[in-house]
């Protein structure tokens, strides 16, 4: 009995307004929500990844590692908060833990967010191969993490008790000052992320801005550089190519070509009529050809002359000389066989007796 009595003191022992037995129930509260907190966490991620097992995108992959980046340490104190709330707290102490939770969640948001910031990213660079556009779209996820952190930071000024108001209001001062300082500068810099994520041309082009025409080499965070068909380099800001009408050959799929040539007067009828046939066989006999059409135009000074229009099935320069010379031989070769003479400029004089 008199044990009994002695135990019960014990438990009715009070510090910092709390008795032993509930600080008892205070830590085995906390144990409770420890392995709660655990094991719940170990189910989401057993779940998500059955989840991955059966999708074919890697947006889940991306989950379980938001999930991982809750270590023990964060669900440690939030089973030190809920347990907490078994016992009798002072002011001070009780706000103290809730400023440390709030900017605990915060960090954990923020760190959630990099995880998607990185994704994308990692996303994004999967279809790059050329450096620069590496490096730009880098550029733009460190922009976005340091937004990111920023306005973390003023969510947590704002609950320790700090007016941030007037630090807004410094920030976007000094935000427009360096704004306008380097204004030409991050208008090149937006103007690369533009041409990045447009791709109206990328490396290996070949291109024509205005008078300026030539092999797109490298795309950089200010300029683009271009191989001239001279052979020397060509550097355009990037600033000019964004508000230019550019002309990329490289996307074309098929090449049309118009042509024309002239026979002389002294072809007969029945000759000239044939060559509209003969042409658009020589055409359609061409590899990667495709005639259009063949007409007999006009009566010129020394000459009668024949349009001719016909599609190459590639955009390639080179590939579409090779055709038209391939069949500039054949219609002198047909020509020649049929006692069919070019014409060029001649004038014939008449003289009367």
């Amino acid at each position: 009995m008199f044990e009994q009595i002695k135990t019960m003191e014990i438990w009715q022992y009070s510090l910092a307004g709390n008795t032993v037995l509930d600080f008892a129930i205070a830590l085995g509260a906390f144990l409770s929500f420890l392995v709660v907190f655990k094991i719940f966490q170990v189910i989401i991620l057993a779940r998500l990844k059955k989840l991955a097992e059966k999708t074919k995108t890697d947006i889940d992959d991306t989950l379980v590692e938001i999930v991982k980046s809750l270590k023990p340490p964060f669900y440690s104190f939030l089973a030190f908060y809920s347990a907490m709330f078994f016992l009798t707290l002072g002011d001070v102490f009780k706000k103290a833990i809730d400023v440390v939770l709030i900017i605990w969640i915060i960090l954990q948001v923020i760190l959630a967010v990099q995880i998607l910031i990185d994704y994308i990213i990692k996303k994004r660079m999967g279809d790059e191969e050329d450096a620069a556009a590496e490096n730009a779209i880098n550029i733009l996820g460190k922009l976005s993490k340091w937004v990111l952190w920023s306005f973390g930071l003023l969510l947590v000024f704002s609950n320790l008790g700090i007016d941030v108001t007037s630090l807004i209001a410094g920030l976007g001062i000094g935000g427009i000052a360096i704004a306008l300082a380097l204004q030409n500068t991050l208008s090149e810099l937006f103007s690369s992320f533009s041409i990045y994520f447009d791709k109206p041309f990328t490396p290996g082009d070949f291109i024509v801005v205005g008078d300026k025409k030539g092999v797109v080499e490298k795309i950089g965070i200010k300029t683009t550089r271009l191989k001239a068909l001279q052979g020397e380099e060509l550097i355009i800001s990037n600033k000019e190519l964004t508000s230019a009408q550019i002309q990329n050959f490289k996307k074309m799929k098929e090449r049309r070509i118009s042509f024309s040539f002239g026979v002389t007067y002294e072809t007969p009828v029945e000759k000239v009529k044939k060559i509209p046939t003969v042409v658009g066989s020589i055409i359609d006999g061409e590899e990667g050809a495709r005639f259009d059409r063949a007409h007999f135009s006009k009566f010129d000074d020394s000459a009668l002359n024949f349009d001719v229009v016909y599609y190459v099935q590639s955009g390639d320069y080179a590939n579409y000389m090779d055709i038209q010379q391939n069949i500039n031989f054949k219609i002198m070769e047909i020509f020649e066989e049929m006692g069919v003479d070019m014409a060029y400029p001649t004038q014939t004089i008449y003289l009367q007796k």
